[in-house]
């Protein structure tokens, strides 16, 4: 009996537990599914929270894609001209807007313009190989590039072209028209017509485009009654530091004791290409400039690798309001490290960096990206680079200069009257740059 009732006593107990444990059990659960829509209540106001504090970036673009999609479709739907607002014009002109306006250096590229980016940076092109001007309505042939198809054909200096693939080239037309004509693809034929005033001779040449090298070094000379070199730069693109270690060893072979690098009307280019120039002066490692992104970690430093020492003569930079960009790059490491004197007027202060963007069907942008800064961390963009030795000129001087400059082959007075309208005129920031580097020689004696 006794066994018995304590069997019976302990499966009571068995019951009472099992019950127990059921109510915990529900209990949990209530619990558990409370906690779950407090988490759910919580995550719903922390996205609506995130949205409004734009922690979603991604939002915001959804929100404004939508918006331009809808001006498109109002403006596609009612604007007067169904042929002017098709959907891909619109969209190109938003690209340009959107882009375009937001700093004077930044640009959407549709496919032309980008290609002709291309070539100028570069520094090639595929053409004859011949630099033309506007004479009189005429247009001159007034340096045919040595080895280049034009020059190898016996193109000369002043031949004027009159027909280009058996049409006539139109008197007075615009300069762009006749050089899209002369450029193309490398390997393919042109058909030239010249006249050769020196005698009237009428030529027609079959010619076949090749690759052109942009010449951007020019009229290196030692400068008349000195024992100082002269060296233009007028661009800074793939081939540029290659040009100019050529033009100053051929200088310093003719015995030159001080140099003038004229960067005046530069507009710039290439970083790249103005670290090789300004190298030569520098020691392997030495800053030459570095840029800043829109973090401190995108910093890029520029050194030389120039092996060997450094060139050690007196040097002076010219530069005018249209120095800019690289042009003020190499202005501003020489003038930060004592190797040069800045002779001219403030440089136009260009100090931002771009970087293309490769789109669809060769289109592009062109897009600021990082400034530069000078060795000692002076910034450029809208300052530019201030001349040591201060010569002004006048608009009408400084249009004299640059022409004179780029035709040095013209050396007769007379001769350059009648063909510019002007008489050659004294190069007052020239002769400055000479006599201060006169002046260093005999310091540093």
């Amino acid at each position: 009996m006794a066994g018995l009732g304590r069997v019976a006593l302990e499966g009571c107990m068995d019951k009472r537990e099992a019950m127990t444990t059921v109510g915990g059990m529900f209990k949990r659960i209530l619990i558990l599914l409370g906690a779950a829509l407090m988490g759910f209540v919580a995550c719903v106001g922390s996205m609506r929270m995130a949205g409004s504090w734009s922690l979603f970036p991604n939002r915001d673009l959804d929100r404004s894609s939508a918006y331009i999609k809808e001006v498109m479709k109002t403006v596609n739907e009612n604007y007067v001209d169904p042929k002017a607002s098709g959907f891909d014009d619109l969209a190109r002109l938003a690209m340009h807007g959107m882009v375009d306006s937001l700093d004077p250096h930044s640009q959407y590229l549709e496919s032309k313009d980008n290609a002709e980016l291309e070539e100028d940076l570069d520094g090639e092109y595929g053409g004859i190989g011949v630099e033309v001007e506007m004479h009189k309505g005429a247009f001159s042939v007034i340096n045919p590039i040595p080895g280049s198809p034009g020059e190898k054909a016996g193109i000369q200096l002043g031949d004027e072209i009159v027909t280009i693939d058996g049409k006539a080239v139109e008197h007075g037309g615009t300069m762009d028209h006749v050089v899209d004509e002369l450029r193309g693809k490398p390997h393919t034929h042109v058909r030239i017509g010249l006249v050769r005033p020196s005698n009237g001779r009428h030529l027609d040449l079959d010619l076949v485009r090749e690759v052109i090298k942009v010449i951007s070094v020019r009229g290196t000379h030692v400068i008349d009654g000195t024992t100082t070199g002269y060296i233009q730069i007028t661009e800074f693109s793939d081939h540029t530091g290659e040009q100019f270690d050529d033009a100053l060893n051929d200088l310093l072979k003719r015995g030159i004791d001080s140099l003038v690098i004229d960067l005046r009307n530069n507009p710039g280019g290439l970083i790249d290409a103005a670290v090789e120039v300004a190298e030569p002066f520098f020691r392997k490692g030495e800053l030459i400039v570095y840029t800043l992104g829109r973090k401190p970690e995108d910093r890029e430093d520029y050194l030389s690798e120039t092996e060997g020492d450094p060139l050690q003569l007196p040097v002076a930079v010219l530069i005018n309001g249209d120095s800019a960009s690289a042009a003020e790059i190499v202005t501003g490491a020489l003038k930060d490290s004592g190797r040069a004197v800045i002779v001219g007027e403030r440089s136009y202060g260009k100090g931002s960096v771009q970087t293309i963007f490769k789109l669809k069907n060769g289109e592009g942008l062109r897009l600021t990206t990082a400034h530069y800064f000078t060795p000692s961390g002076t910034k450029i963009n809208g300052r530019g680079i201030t001349p040591q030795v201060e010569v002004v000129m006048t608009t009408e001087e400084d249009r004299k200069i640059e022409r004179q400059t780029s035709r040095p082959d013209v050396t007769d007075p007379a001769e350059f009257k009648e063909r510019f309208e002007f008489e050659p005129i004294e190069d007052r920031q020239l002769d400055t740059a000479v006599d201060v580097l006169k002046a260093a020689r005999a310091f540093s004696r």
